[in-house]
């Protein structure tokens, strides 16, 4: 699973390992499905404040080809992070699911 983090200048240092970490734990178990994971992290607002945290997840699936796309808006940029990656395990796992049924299903 090769992973790519971009960020913007308004996240704090270090966030950059908090998403590997929390990215790593949530989708491990599907490392050999997952060919890429690419996940850009910005600050939408700057300075201004609010809800503003995105955290924009995108994976490509081996088998399928599929892109799968997260996209979670916080006012904490750890909050953000951590939804994203629960949603985006939960989005594999109904992925991998998709292709188990579709391939084992006889016809």
């Amino acid at each position: 699973m090769r992973m790519v983090i971009g960020q913007s200048t308004g996240w704090p240092p270090g966030s950059a390992d908090l998403i590997r970490t929390r990215l790593e734990f949530a989708l491990g178990r599907f490392a050999g499905r997952v060919r890429s994971l690419r996940v850009s992290c910005t600050d939408v607002n700057g300075a201004r404040g609010g809800v503003d945290k995105r955290c924009l997840i995108s994976i490509r699936l081996t088998r399928s080809h599929r892109v799968i796309v997260i996209d979670d808006v916080d006012a904490d940029h750890a909050i953000a992070i951590d939804r994203a990656a629960h949603r985006a395990a939960r989005a594999v796992a109904r992925a991998v699911e998709w292709e188990h049924d579709w391939r084992v299903t006889p016809r």
